[in-house]
């Protein structure tokens, strides 16, 4: 993905019920969604949707290039055609989500991306160390995509719990001083901090909240 990832660890896997919570917290958000597995999921999450609005003013891409003698498909026949439509996929948010770890699947990418982290920080917020986590990468990379990325984790954790994960830039410290919600910051080669949905809600108010990509 292009955009900006967060991460939620989790210290226990997802029951039955969560998951299904979690699955339909996803498909109320979204304007497209695509389920490639359970917990793995393709889609496009409109910013309004999270109660922020997309200021970028009206659409003005060109419309598609005329067909061979003059002729100018409907949106909705190439739409067809092609599965999505392709010129304002874009501008529904796109996002990808997903489980790993614990029986969710990937388990080999979930070793590998904390293979390297300050699993003992995390663990002493946790409880005990993570054996599950949920990516939410976004497919654009525009201010709006930051404030939507931590949005959508933020109701992420509403729903299933856990600790979420934001890599700071040096900069990013006094920036986040004092908001509510900051759990720690692991010490593990960059700094990363441990927070919840209200940390993630205060931070996108302070002027040029910007995640790091």
């Amino acid at each position: 993905m292009s955009g900006p990832t967060l991460v939620i660890d989790l210290a226990t896997p997802l029951s039955p019920a969560a998951l299904r919570e979690f699955r339909e917290l996803v498909v109320g958000l979204s304007s497209h969604f695509e389920e490639k597995r359970p917990g793995r999921y393709d889609v496009n999450v409109p910013a309004e949707r999270l109660g922020v609005e997309d200021t970028r003013g009206t659409d003005r891409r060109p419309p598609y290039p005329p067909l061979p003698g003059g002729l100018q498909p409907a949106d909705e026949r190439l739409a067809a055609l092609v599965g999505f439509d392709p010129r304002r996929e874009d501008w529904r948010r796109p996002f990808y989500i997903y489980l790993m770890g614990a029986g969710a699947g990937d388990d080999h990418i979930f070793e590998s991306e904390h293979a390297d982290e300050d699993t003992d920080a995390i663990a002493a917020v946790l409880g005990r160390p993570p054996v599950l986590a949920v990516n939410i990468s976004a497919g654009c990379n525009g201010r709006i995509d930051h404030v939507a990325t931590a949005l959508l984790t933020a109701a992420v954790l509403d729903v299933i719990g856990g600790v979420g994960k934001a890599e700071l830039a040096d900069s990013q410290h006094e920036v986040i001083a004092g908001l509510p919600g900051l759990l720690g910051i692991t010490d593990d080669g960059w700094d990363t901090a441990l927070v919840t949905a209200e940390f993630l809600r205060a931070w996108v108010e302070r002027p040029g909240f910007r995640l790091v990509k």
